[in-house]
């Protein structure tokens, strides 16, 4: 087996929605509401005292694998916070970060085209990891953020 030391981590998916930037920047940046549209993390809640976006801020996600199990809790922190432009969060503990989520939100005509994003850390077990199981993964993951956005814009046209 071969690790590639320059294979993107990485994927994301875009999405125009016919709604100003400012309403698609509440949404995307409401942790509390990812239930509604993530086919995999069905709640989260703001703790260690956040209550909303700003880097620093902690949450955490109660993710099911997949959508059908295992279960488990992730623990994420607000990286980038540019109101209207980037909302963008690592997963992981103090010490480690495995990977990280995010939303570029960008003007167009009367809407914005909102990107969805991640992207694994470059760690030797990341890249193992992803040698192994990337392709898999990673169209699980495209899947995944395009229904995320699409679920979305359906809320944001209404």
């Amino acid at each position: 087996m071969t690790l590639s030391l320059h294979k993107p981590l990485t994927r994301e998916v875009s999405l125009h929605v016919d709604a100003p930037v400012e309403e698609v920047w509440a949404l995307v940046s409401d942790v509390t509401r990812i239930g509604e549209f993530s086919p995999e993390t069905f709640e989260a809640r703001w703790r260690h005292g956040s209550t909303g976006p700003e880097v620093g801020a902690r949450f955490k996600g109660h993710v099911k694998r997949n959508g059908v199990g295992p279960t488990y809790w992730s623990a994420c922190t607000v990286t980038q916070c540019e109101p209207n432009e980037v909302f963008e969060f690592a997963v992981g503990t103090d010490d480690l970060t495995v990977n990280n989520w995010g939303y570029r939100l960008e003007p167009d005509g009367t809407g914005t085209t909102v990107t969805e994003y991640f992207r694994l850390e470059p760690s030797l077990v990341m890249r193992a990891y992803w040698t192994l199981l990337g392709p898999l993964r990673g169209r699980t993951n495209e899947r995944g953020m395009r229904t995320t956005l699409e679920r979305m814009k359906a809320v944001l046209e209404r």
